[in-house]
C-alpha cells in the first residue's frame, strides 16, 4: 500500500513506485511541494524554487518513456552548481540573477537518468564560510552547517529525497551530521565537476545528501556510470581513528564514535585502533594551506574586481592564500602525499576508517556554520567519506559519525557503509523531521 506521505519515501522507493505505476512523478513533486510549503517558511532551504516549473517538469517526465534509475524522482541542486533553466548565484550578490549557458555535467547526468530537477538550495558564499539563510530543521535556532546548508536541511526535513552538495573542506560531511542525514562525498577527481563553481581544484569533490545509504549508492552509480558494487561475501573491517583532534570533540561526538565501535564489535565486525604517524597531526593545517591557496586562485577574478562585495570571512581566507609561498604550499602537499601513501597501506588491512564527523551537535546560532576540524584531514586524503546519523546529543540534535574509504573505491565503500548502517540499526534509512 502506498503511503499518503509520498515525500517521506527515499529516492529508491520513489523510483520503484513510478516504475511500477503505483504513483507518478507529478504526484511525487506535488507531495514534496506541499512539504516545502509546510516546512520551508521556518527552514529557508531554497534559493530558487518555482512550483509551476517543477510540476511542468514532472508532467513532462510522466509523458516520456522511462529514462533511467531515477526516472520521476525529484532532486534538489546546490546553488554552487550551474543550471541553465534556473539562476545560479553561488551564494554571492555578485552573481545575483546569473543564468549559466548550460547545466553542469552532474545535472545533465541526473536528467539523463530521469530525475526531475526541483530547484536550487542555499549555499554559503562561494561554498566557503559566510552562512546563508537556512536554519537547522531539528531546531531553528541552530546552524544546519555549511556550505551545503540548504541541501542538508531540505533532505532532513522531507522536502527532497536527494540533494546535491560539494565538499572542499567539510561541506557535505558536517551538515549531514548536523541535520541528521546520510552524507556522501566521492573521491576527489572521480566525478565530473564541469559546471561546478571551483573553490580549490585539488580538493573540490561532488557529493549528495540522502536519507538512506542505498540512495547514495544509486546517486553515485548515476554520476559515475557504474552499477552499484555487489555485496561482499565478508564483513568489512574497520579502523577507529580518534585523531590528534580527539580532545576537541565534545562528549557526544566521542561517545557516538566509541558506541558505534562497540556495537560493530558486538555484531562481529573487526574494529582495530591503529596508531598513525606523527605527520597526520599536521594535516589540518596542511589542508588549510592547500585550500586557502586554491581558493585564492579559483576566485582571482572576484578578488580583483569585487573585493568590496566579499564577506570578511572570505577576504580573510583569500588574504591568507595570497600570503602562502610556493615553498610552504609544496611542503604541505609533500606531507599530504606521504600520508596518503600510509593510508594506502592501512587500506590493505581494513576497509573503512571510523572517526568523528563534527565536534558535536550543531552549534547554537546562525552566524557561523560550525568547525570543519574533523573533515580537513580526510578531505585532504582525497578519498570517499560518508556521514551516518548514529546518535543524539544533549539537546536532542543529531550527532553523526564519519566513515572514510580508499581512493577510487567508492562503490565498494558505499556497500560497506550500507553494512555498517544495518549493524547500527539504521535499516533502510532515516525518517524526515
Amino acid at each position: 500500500m502506498v503511503s499518503e506521505n509520498l515525500w517521506a519515501y527515499d529516492a529508491t522507493a520513489m523510483a520503484q513506485l513510478v516504475r511500477t505505476g503505483a504513483t507518478t512523478s507529478e504526484a511525487l513533486m506535488r507531495a514534496c511541494l506541499e512539504r516545502i510549503a509546510e516546512r520551508d517558511p521556518s527552514i529557508a532551504a531554497w534559493e530558487f524554487l518555482d512550483p509551476n516549473m517543477a510540476l511542468a517538469a514532472a508532467r513532462a517526465c510522466d509523458a516520456a518513456p522511462a529514462k533511467g534509475p531515477l526516472h520521476g524522482v525529484p532532486v534538489a541542486i546546490k546553488d554552487i552548481i550551474d543550471t541553465a533553466e534556473m539562476p545560479t548565484g553561488y551564494g554571492s550578490l555578485i552573481y545575483s540573477g546569473h543564468r549559466p549557458a548550460a547545466d553542469a555535467n552532474c545535472v545533465s547526468a541526473l536528467r539523463a537518468a530521469g530525475a526531475v530537477i526541483m530547484g536550487k538550495t542555499v549555499t554559503t558564499e562561494f561554498a566557503t564560510f559566510r552562512p546563508g539563510k537556512t536554519h537547522n530543521p531539528h531546531n531553528y535556532a541552530h546552524t544546519p552547517g555549511g556550505s551545503s546548508s540548504g541541501s542538508a536541511a531540505a533532505v532532513a526535513s522531507g522536502m527532497a529525497p536527494i540533494a546535491l552538495g560539494t565538499q572542499t573542506v567539510g561541506s557535505v560531511i558536517r551538515p549531514a551530521a548536523f541535520c541528521g542525514t546520510v552524507g556522501f562525498k566521492a573521491t576527489q577527481g572521480l566525478l565530473e565537476l564541469t559546471g561546478v563553481k571551483p573553490l580549490a581544484s585539488s580538493l573540490d569533490s561532488l557529493g549528495c545528501f540522502t536519507r538512506s545509504v542505498r540512495d547514495a549508492a544509486l546517486w553515485f552509480s548515476v554520476q559515475s556510470g557504474h552499477a552499484p558494487a555487489p555485496r561482499r561475501t565478508r564483513l568489512p573491517k574497520v579502523a577507529m581513528v580518534r585523531s590528534a583532534q580527539w580532545h576537541e570533540a565534545r562528549a557526544e561526538s566521542r561517545t557516538a564514535v566509541e558506541s558505534a565501535a562497540a556495537t560493530l564489535r558486538h555484531a562481529g565486525i573487526s574494529v582495530t585502533e591503529p596508531v598513525l604517524p606523527e605527520a597526520f597531526n599536521t594535516l589540518v593545517e596542511c589542508q588549510n594551506i592547500v585550500f586557502s591557496r586554491g581558493a585564492r586562485v579559483a576566485l582571482a577574478q572576484e578578488w580583483a574586481d569585487h573585493r568590496g562585495a566579499l564577506s570578511p570571512q572570505l577576504v580573510q581566507v583569500l588574504a591568507y592564500g595570497d600570503s602562502i609561498s610556493d615553498s610552504v604550499l609544496a611542503e604541505a602537499e609533500k606531507t599530504a602525499a606521504a600520508c596518503r601513501r600510509v593510508l594506502e597501506g592501512l587500506f590493505q588491512e581494513v576497509d573503512l576508517i571510523l572517526t568523528p564527523a563534527a565536534p558535536g551537535e550543531a552549534p547554537h546560532g546562525l552566524a557561523a556554520t560550525g568547525d570543519p576540524l574533523f573533515n580537513r584531514t580526510w578531505t585532504l586524503m582525497l578519498g570517499p567519506c560518508a556521514t551516518l546519523p548514529s546518535a543524539t546529543g544533549p539537546t536532542g540534535l543529531p550527532v553523526g559519525i564519519q566513515l572514510v574509504g580508499p581512493r577510487n573505491g567508492d562503490a565498494a565503500f558505499l556497500d560497506d557503509v550500507g553494512v555498517i548502517a544495518e549493524r547500527l540499526g539504521l535499516g533502510l534509512g532515516v525518517s524526515p523531521v
